[in-house]
């Protein structure tokens, strides 16, 4: 039987490139990766720990109006996140929404400007 051992990259698909890296880099942190090869579309890939996450500027085919809240209840990617407290602040000051983890853990919920749910997990 075959086994899947791991995730190597998840696909987000945005409109304005510019604005999503806006937020994945200057809210989140995150540095484009340089290893990865240009694409036939304009995007870019961030290494997370093992994994990428691929920024895709294409059509989206699903709408962003009428999502859930709480990206919990939404098809959404997890990240690890050290300094949780300090992102979470920086999240308030800049007046982006979140909703906690109902779950009680250290865990937010946050849309990116594409409405791709994220959530953010505080790790040690």
């Amino acid at each position: 039987m075959p086994e899947v051992v791991n995730l190597l990259h998840a696909s987000l698909l945005v409109a304005d490139l510019a604005r999503s890296r806006d937020f994945y880099e200057g809210l989140l942190g995150l540095k484009p990766s340089p290893a990865r090869p240009e694409m036939s579309f304009t995007g870019i890939w961030y290494d997370v720990g093992a994994a990428q996450i691929h920024l895709i500027c294409l059509p989206n085919p699903d709408p962003v109006t009428g999502r859930p809240a709480h990206g919990g209840r939404d098809r959404h990617t997890a990240l690890g996140v050290r300094g949780f407290a300090e992102l979470r602040a920086r999240l308030d000051a800049v007046g982006v929404s979140y909703t906690l983890s109902q779950s009680g853990r250290g865990a937010l919920f946050v849309r990116d400007p594409d409405g791709n749910a994220l959530e953010l997990v505080a790790v040690v």
